[in-house]
């Protein structure tokens, strides 16, 4: 029976790196597979998983509107695993679409993302997967201090904590810093004065 798995975690723990490595390895063993990533997110162009440490792979995007189960459903040939990047951008209604495609064409589906946003609150697509997945999986990254980071801290041009803005604001290390708790609260606290 295929399931519906999240692997979660702060910004630079590698999501996308543990994705491609994925589907390499389908790949390698003649399998198909069917990547995607949301349409907002083209810092290495459109309709492209990339990792901070240089692999990059096609895939197709999302949007809010974007009907996953219709597109899977219609891909050509048989599927061996279905993976998405930027799944902290999936709506309520793709994460079932995606635990249908798990259930009903028995297709493993592999999301990787964040699970919560600069403010420490819950992304729509991170909080459904975190309630319907069949695997849950936290991926680790490091804090400054060598703890381990859960909290994204959003930063300005000068590297000081951001506590407002919209929760969608693509950017890598010059918008964020995985932190741990205590020195994300610290951040926080340091920018408030």
């Amino acid at each position: 029976m295929a399931k519906l798995y999240f692997y979660y975690a702060s910004m630079n723990a590698g999501k996308s790196t543990l994705l491609l490595q994925a589907d390499f390895n389908y790949r390698e063993r003649g399998m198909a597979t069917m990547l995607f990533t949301a349409a907002l997110d083209g810092r290495a162009g459109f309709g492209v998983i990339a990792s901070r440490i240089g692999l990059t792979m096609p895939a197709n995007t999302f949007t809010a509107t974007t009907d996953l189960g219709q597109a899977i459903a219609a891909a050509d040939g048989p599927l061996a695993c279905v993976l998405i990047d930027e799944a902290q951008f999936l709506t309520r209604a793709q994460v079932w679409q995606l635990a249908a495609v798990a259930d009903g064409l028995d297709v493993p589906v592999l999301c990787y993302g964040l699970r919560t946003d600069f403010r420490a609150a819950p992304f729509e697509g991170s909080t459904w997967l975190l309630a319907l997945a069949d695997v849950l999986t936290e991926i680790k990254a490091v804090c400054t201090c060598g703890r381990k980071a859960t909290m994204n801290l959003r930063i300005d041009a000068a590297g000081r904590a951001v506590s407002d803005g919209a929760q969608t604001e693509i950017g890598g290390n010059d918008r964020y810093v995985a932190l741990c708790r205590r020195h994300y609260l610290a951040a926080l606290a340091d920018a408030a004065g």
